[in-house]
């Protein structure tokens, strides 16, 4: 009987130390340079916290492309890394809605998927035969537990970006979006913001869209500042919303705390004064500075509105009679240059790969100060064809600046919104308390680390609100029924909140970057005969060399000790 040599035992060994090792310990390496396999450690925290099984469904599946097939199997990897770290299991099944038995069967599935917000996607491809086809598919997940259900777009669609990109984008976001539907499905706690009133703010119907989008993170308030200088301290954050009506001291006294207090702020403020009612009736509006009195606020936190009015090329359109006088009016859609289509900051965390924004008569912010507690990261910007009228001016419908006049628009992203965080100053560190406050608080001059975010136009949370038949109807947020496009200004607004009030570094998970490796279809068509020549041949000739290598090496091994 032949005992195995010392070398052979050692592997031996090693290998059984190794399995046993590997399954007291639980360990997983990412050897992708962009560490597209790994999740982060608070991801890791919360999926240990998780006391109940989740309940995955995937919608993504059946007939796929192959840009869709991979967002599908990105998803699934992706579960099943929070699986892996999970303290309970996450169940993943697949359904596809379009198997049914039949047509009518089919439409009603898709109707019962649209009641719980899961929408299809409509996908134009080409079948074997080169025939173009159009599918229907359903990039969500529906994640339960204990009864609740949460559902989560994977696809992100911004019409500027080819699909490729659409798709690599939402393959990075996809850590983001998945935990922090986990964070909703199993938080106990709710949390509170509140939108301010009392100076001509929009109201409930107006702000409406957003208003849903951020229920599902926060109990939301509204009311006017009292004369209790805490009354705002139990919220995460405060929204002012295209504000019309000067603010008084004791109001400012209480903001002013508030952020003392390390409370988030949200301004969306006008720069100008616009009479849209003149604007319509006769063609012509006065352009006024508006002064809400909140200048000295702003100042002592790095940021001024400056009251001008952006033009910009990149815009929506408007319809424009263009009959002559006493004929049947006939509508065409013309450019608004008052109505901007606006840039996000694609490296900030807050609007990383957010789709462009809606603007109407949007002013400059302008980050003033030099110091240097305070981070000013400007996150909303014109495109670079831009131009500004100072006020007091006026502006017509009659009047349509040549879109190619380089003299004209000749400034260039035209700052609109900023991001400011940091330790901020006191706008009453050397002032009195306002005597309506009452009890009057010692003052606080200096504030804990926290975050506001300041747009120059408020018209960026309004949704618009139509007549349907008896009732009123408002659209989504962001929404132009001239285009039929859909905006970014509800993500821009959900993520602005989100981003001011995260202390525990969720927003992070947005700055993922995959690079898109795509390949050069040109070259890939010209050089196609030689890869496949390479992929084909090259395989089986290094074969065929190292099986020469092989039995060369064995005849001149077991002849050599021969006789």
């Amino acid at each position: 009987m032949k005992f195995l040599n010392k070398n052979t035992t050692i592997i031996i060994g090693s290998i059984i130390v190794l399995v046993v090792l590997s399954g007291l310990f639980h360990f997983r390496i990412d050897l992708t340079s962009d560490k597209r396999h790994s999740i982060s450690r608070q991801t890791k925290e919360l999926m240990k916290s998780i006391d109940e099984p989740i309940d995955a469904v995937i919608y993504l599946t059946g007939d796929l492309n192959s840009g869709f097939l991979r967002l599908k199997n990105s998803a699934t990897e992706m579960l099943t890394e929070l699986n892996a770290f999970s303290k309970s299991n996450i169940n993943i099944r697949f359904h596809n809605p379009s198997e049914a038995e039949s047509a009518k069967l089919r439409e009603q599935k898709y109707l019962e998927l649209e009641k719980r917000g899961i929408i299809g996607t409509t996908v134009y491809d080409k079948d074997k035969e080169g025939k173009a086809i159009q599918k229907i598919v359903f990039p969500w997940v529906e994640l339960s537990q204990s009864g609740k259900t949460i559902a989560v777009n994977l696809l992100k669609n911004d019409p500027a970006l080819s699909g490729e990109e659409n798709l690599n984008i939402s393959i990075e976001n996809l850590e983001f979006e998945l935990t922090d539907a986990v964070r909703r499905l199993v938080k106990k706690d709710v949390e509170k913001i509140a939108f301010l009133e009392g100076h001509g703010e929009l109201g409930e119907l107006e702000t409406y869209e957003i208003s849903k989008s951020l229920s599902h993170y926060f109990q939301i308030d509204r009311g006017v500042i009292g004369t209790d200088a805490s009354v705002l301290d139990e919220y995460k954050a405060v929204i002012i919303a295209k504000p019309t009506e000067q603010f008084s001291e004791k109001d400012k006294f209480v903001l002013d705390q508030y952020v003392m207090n390390g409370g988030s702020l949200l301004w969306l403020i006008d720069g100008v004064r616009i009479s849209e009612e003149n604007l319509a009736q006769s063609g012509v509006s006065a352009v006024m500075p508006l002064d809400l009195n909140l200048g000295d606020l702003l100042f002592r936190y790095g940021i001024r509105i400056n009251p001008v009015l952006v033009e910009d090329v990149q815009s929506t359109l408007m319809p424009v009679n263009i009959a002559p006088k006493g004929e049947k009016p006939q509508f065409h859609p013309v450019p608004w240059v008052f109505a901007p289509i606006l840039l996000t900051s694609r490296e900030h965390n807050a609007t990383k790969n957010t789709p462009p924004v809606k603007a109407r008569f949007a002013s400059m912010v302008e980050p003033v100060g030099t110091d240097k507690s305070i981070e000013k990261t400007v996150i909303l910007a014109t495109s670079s064809n831009t131009h500004i009228t100072p006020t007091p001016a006026s502006i017509s419908l009659a009047f349509m600046p040549d879109l190619k006049d380089k003299n004209y628009f000749n400034l260039a992203h035209v700052p609109v919104g900023a991001v400011l965080e940091g330790s901020f100053p006191s706008a009453f560190a050397n002032r009195m308390v306002p005597p309506e406050i009452q009890p009057a608080p010692q003052i606080i001059k200096s504030s804990k680390k926290t975050r506001q975010i300041v747009f120059a136009d408020g018209d960026i949370i309004r949704n618009e609100v139509v007549q349907h038949t008896d009732s009123l109807q408002t659209l989504p947020l962001g929404f132009d029924r001239y285009t039929n496009r859909q905006f970014g200004n509800n993500e821009l607004i959900t993520n602005a909140i989100l981003y001011i009030t995260d202390k525990d570094g969720w927003m992070k998970l947005r700055s993922r970057t995959i690079p898109l490796r795509l390949l050069n279809k040109s070259k890939a068509t010209e050089q196609r005969i030689k890869w496949q020549i390479i992929n084909v041949l090259l395989p089986l000739i290094l074969l065929s060399i190292l099986g020469v290598v092989y039995q060369f090496h064995r005849k001149r091994k077991y002849t050599s000790g021969k006789l």
